[in-house]
């Protein structure tokens, strides 16, 4: 009888932030079950995660498992990146030709390792699949978005078909879209559609882009998903009879890696689990953690709009003037290397008197950390997928301005479906700001969101535990690739 390779991953993420973050969270599960991976970057992110994170001494404690390799995105040294190059489309249109050369030639020089077994790659990254088939390497793909967003794009044939896309000429942004199987329990209007939907043109090269990734990945064996299985159950039971019938919901990843983590020490070294999270691009600033702890219980409202969001100076002032308007503190990660078009001078001095009375500015920020502070009561967020689970988890309440791709669909699902924060869309005036912080912090509906947050995370909080569905379908995932990632993966 033919022994079995050992099983070797071979994991692959989008070159953003966003996407390595769940990515090296997944490759971390996978070694703590003893399966052998290998974390596949490129040459500027391998870079920035050597100098900014503690990845290698995190990885050190698996000896013999972990192995980072990187190739080339295409992109010149001093290109503008991670903001600028993660939506440069002449780029993404040109991954394939870029990257899979680089990529074959791993898979071809890989013989002083165990060989390759299953290749885990971001859904968007679909050449990679490509590529393992022709070396006989099963596949997996591994969509880091909501479930929702990502049933949004399989529907979008049938919202041509039915002339919801294009948008048409001065369209009511508020009409609802009744196009969408599994969508019928909320009211999802043409705003709440990803940001790329609203195009002049079904030819838009963004567009088509998301789609054909989409679409192509399905010629993976399975899917992974970083989402709670009871949560976004009706665009599941969407996916899977139509273009997957393997897929395994693992999240909140970051809540089932410290459930393993606590779990396979017996609870030694949480302290320092918890400041080895950081999986990030830019390097943190540790000391708005101090800061926080020197305010009341649930005052602070915290506020970060992502590694990709980029403000006006407009935009700047106004979310700035509605934060001190509202009188609450605040902590706001305002990013280092580019969050806001031009620089901060001219900014009227009632605005930096009020940072100096009760703010806190940093350039980056240990996010699950200060989401999970007794002194944070709510959270203005671009709405990334990774940044709406770790406040669910976190019982946080969610102020929603989403920016881009599949940020307008998580807004709307939190403020609609789920009830665990409010959707501000579009709007940045200093009013709103400061009436919905004020609304999500203290006002009359405050008692309302906090009882669908404390439900909400129950819900994603069982599901991390032994015998819940995340923990149950890693447990499936990890059987598979130890039998070889025959026939299910």
């Amino acid at each position: 009888m033919e022994e079995k390779s050992a099983p070797h991953v071979l994991i692959f993420p989008f070159p953003a932030q966003g996407h390595i973050n769940q990515m090296l969270k997944l490759a971390e599960l996978l070694c703590l079950s003893s399966i052998q991976v290998t974390f596949l970057n490129t040459h500027h992110n391998h870079k920035r995660l050597l100098q900014f994170t503690d990845i290698r001494s995190r990885f050190a404690r698996f000896p013999g498992l972990f192995r980072l390799e990187s190739i080339s995105d295409g992109a010149p040294d001093d290109h503008p990146r991670p903001s600028g190059f993660t939506f440069d489309f002449s780029k993404l249109f040109n991954m394939n030709s870029i990257m899979s050369p680089d990529l074959r030639n791993l898979l071809l020089s890989n013989t002083n390792t165990t060989p390759v077994t299953c290749v885990i790659c971001d859904g968007i990254m679909t050449f990679a699949i490509d590529v393992a088939k022709e070396f006989g390497i099963q596949t997996i793909a591994f969509r880091t978005t909501s479930t929702s967003y990502f049933w949004a794009l399989f529907c979008l044939p049938k919202l041509i078909q039915s002339g919801h896309i294009p948008f048409p000429v001065d369209a009511d942004m508020d009409e609802s879209v009744l196009t969408v199987p599994g969508m019928e329990g909320f009211f999802f209007r043409r705003r709440d559609a990803p940001s790329f939907f609203n195009v002049k043109e079904v030819t838009n090269p963004a567009l088509q882009f998301f789609v054909n990734e989409t679409f192509n990945s399905s010629k993976a064996s399975a899917l992974i998903l970083n989402t709670v299985e009871d949560l976004e159950k009706p665009f599941l039971s969407q996916i899977r009879p139509n273009h997957f019938q393997n897929v395994y919901t693992l999240g909140p990843l970051h809540s089932l890696l410290n459930n393993l983590r606590i779990a396979t020490t017996n609870g030694r070294d949480q302290i320092d689990f918890a400041s080895s999270n950081h999986n990030g691009l830019w390097e943190q600033d540790r000391s708005c953690l101090t800061w926080l702890d020197s305010q009341p219980l649930k005052s602070v409202v915290y506020v970060s709009f992502g590694s990709i969001a980029v403000l006006t100076k407009s935009q700047l002032v106004e979310f700035w003037y509605g934060l001190v308007n509202s009188g609450y503190p605040f902590l706001w990660v305002k990013r280092s290397g580019g969050e806001y078009s031009g620089e901060d001078e001219n900014i009227p001095e009632e605005l930096r008197e009020g940072v100096r009375k009760r703010g806190c500015i940093v350039g980056w920020a240990p996010q699950e950390e200060v989401l999970a502070h007794r002194a944070v009561g709510g959270f203005l967020t671009h709405s990334g997928w990774n940044s709406t689970l770790e406040s669910l988890v976190a019982g946080v309440p969610m102020i929603c301005w989403p920016h881009q791709v599949d940020q307008q669909m998580n807004s709307r699902v939190v403020g609609e479906l789920w009830k665990i924060g409010v959707d501000m869309k579009e709007r940045c005036d200093r009013s709103t700001v400061e009436k919905m912080v004020r609304d999500v912090m203290g006002g009359a509906r405050r008692e309302e969101i906090m009882r669908s947050v404390a439900e909400i995370g129950d819900v994603a909080k069982k599901a991390v535990r032994p015998a819940g569905s995340s923990y149950m379908n890693f447990e499936a995932l990890v059987q598979d690739l130890k039998s070889g990632c025959q026939e299910n993966c």
